[in-house]
């Protein structure tokens, strides 16, 4: 009998490997790994933790149906999110929430859960809108974000909150890295046109 693996100290791909073999505790671990991380991207972007939590079983009922796709050239992490992106603008593009706000999400429980829904637009060469006061800034940015193409959305959302480079996210959305800064551009000057009232 062969004996068994200890998943938790092997690299992903490895796990990766695993699970396309049909192993599903190497699944489970995959899982394990990345469902909060899934679950906080999906959450960032339709805001009700309902929805999120039924968007990244979704997520990873999609990643277990096409995890013989995976290829160990590309980032996991990247692969994942791709796949979340995906389901959560499908989304969007159905129900057309417009849900994102600066403040946290209006259904977070908690003040890490507040925290972790925070919306910062502002970025080091944005200074006009980070002279703007973030209380009065708040509603105006949800409005603002919730009319931006689900495209531009997503790319603001994971430069911003993510914290993701140029690159990553290029690498996450299968866009050309052209296409995400002009789409991150354009975001920009939507919001900056959005909220033009409130510079003062």
């Amino acid at each position: 009998m062969a004996r068994l693996l200890d998943l938790t100290n092997l690299p992903d791909a490895d796990v990766v490997a695993l699970a396309q073999r049909g192993r599903e505790d190497a699944f489970r671990e995959l899982v394990r790994r990345y469902e909060r991380p899934v679950f906080s991207l999906v959450f960032r972007i339709v805001r009700d933790s309902a929805t999120a939590e039924d968007l990244a079983q979704d997520t990873f009922i999609k990643v277990l149906n096409n995890i013989d796709k995976y290829r160990p050239e590309f980032k996991l992490s990247s692969w994942l999110f791709k796949i979340a992106n995906n389901v959560a603008i499908d989304h969007l593009r159905r129900r057309q929430l417009n849900t994102v706000s600066m403040d946290g999400s209006p259904h977070a429980s908690t003040a890490a859960d507040i925290e972790a829904t925070r919306f910062d637009v502002a970025s080091d060469d944005e200074s006009a809108l980070e002279e703007m006061e973030s209380k009065e800034l708040g509603s105006a940015i949800e409005h603002a974000i919730g009319k931006l193409r689900p495209e531009y959305r997503s790319c603001i959302l994971l430069r911003h909150v993510e914290g993701r480079s140029y690159e990553e996210i290029a690498a996450t959305l299968d866009l050309p890295l052209g296409t995400v800064k002009t789409y991150i551009h354009r975001a920009r000057h939507e919001l900056r046109e959005a909220l033009d009232h409130l510079r003062q």
